[in-house]
C-alpha cells in the first residue's frame, strides 16, 4: 500500500513546473523510445502467442512484473513503464492504458488485480507527483478511468464495474475573465477502502473517501465521504442504508 496518507482536509494547489517537466522528458526520452518501439512491434499480435511474447518482453521495460502476470490483450499502451509495478497474477486485457510518464509518479497494481478492456489509468503527464495504487484481487471493469494528479488508493477485493470515473482533481473556475483551462487545478486525493462495490457509471470526485465494505449504486456521483458499510445512491450520492443493519 502507498505509505503517504491522503490529506482530505485541505485541497493542495498544483503548480506545473515547465522546467521540471522538460528536464524529466529529456532524461526519459530513450526509455520512452524503447516503449514505443516495443509496443508498435508487439501490441497488435493476437492471442495466444501475442499474450506470451508481450508478457515476456514487456517485462524488460516495466519496473517490476510479478509471477504469473499476463498482458493478454492487444492494444495495451504503456507510458513511463519503468515507474509501473505489476504484482503476481495480474491480468491485463485489450486496450488498457497505463500512463505513468510524469515526474515523481508511479502506478502500483497489486497481486491478483484484473484490468478489463479499455481501462485507463493516468497520472496526468503534465503535472506529475502522483501515485495510483490498486489493491490485491480488485477487479476493474471495462472502460473505467482512474486519473490523478491527486493520489488515488483503491483497496483490496474491490469490485469496480464498467464506465466508472475516478478523478482526483478539480479545475479552478473562480475567475470568469480567464479561460478555465488556464486557472490551474486543485487536488486532494481519493481513497476507496477494501471490499467496496462501485456500480456501472459511478463517478468519484476529488477529496472523497469511501469506507470499507460500501456499495455505490449505478450512476451515482460521489461528492462527499461515505461511511464504512454504507449503501449510497443518486446524484449527488446519499447514504440510504447500512449493511450493518442486516
Amino acid at each position: 500500500m502507498i505509505k503517504s496518507p491522503l490529506d482530505n482536509s485541505k485541497a493542495l494547489e498544483v503548480s506545473s513546473s515547465t522546467e521540471e517537466l522538460h528536464h524529466f522528458q529529456r532524461s526519459a526520452r530513450w526509455s520512452r523510445l524503447k516503449e514505443m518501439i516495443m509496443i508498435a512491434l508487439l501490441g497488435g499480435v493476437p492471442k495466444p502467442f501475442g499474450a506470451l511474447i508481450r508478457t515476456k518482453l514487456y517485462a524488460l521495460i516495466i519496473g517490476k512484473v510479478g509471477a504469473s502476470t499476463a498482458i493478454q490483450g492487444t492494444g495495451v499502451e504503456l507510458a513511463g513503464a519503468q515507474w509501473i509495478t505489476l504484482g503476481d497474477g495480474v491480468k491485463i486485457q485489450r486496450d488498457v492504458c497505463l500512463h505513468a510518464f510524469a515526474p515523481e509518479s508511479k502506478i502500483y497494481i497489486d497481486n491478483g488485480v484484473y484490468l478489463n478492456r479499455g481501462v485507463d489509468i493516468n497520472v496526468v503527464p503534465h503535472l506529475g507527483h502522483c501515485q495510483i495504487e490498486i489493491g490485491e484481487n480488485t477487479v476493474v471493469g471495462p472502460y473505467t478511468c482512474i486519473h490523478g494528479p491527486g493520489h488515488i488508493r483503491i483497496g483490496n477485493a474491490c469490485l469496480i464495474a464498467s464506465h466508472v470515473g475516478i478523478f482526483a482533481n478539480n479545475h479552478d473556475f473562480s475567475d470568469p475573465e480567464h479561460l478555465i483551462m488556464n486557472q490551474g487545478l486543485t487536488c486532494v486525493g481519493i481513497e476507496i477502502e477494501d471490499d467496496c462495490w462501485l456500480g456501472t457509471g459511478v463517478k468519484i470526485l476529488d477529496g472523497v473517501k469511501i469506507g470499507k465494505g460500501s456499495v455505490i449504486g449505478a450512476g451515482a456521483v460521489v461528492t462527499k465521504n461515505i461511511p464504512p458499510y454504507s449503501i449510497a445512491v443518486g446524484v449527488p450520492a446519499k447514504v440510504i442504508s447500512s449493511r450493518l443493519n442486516g
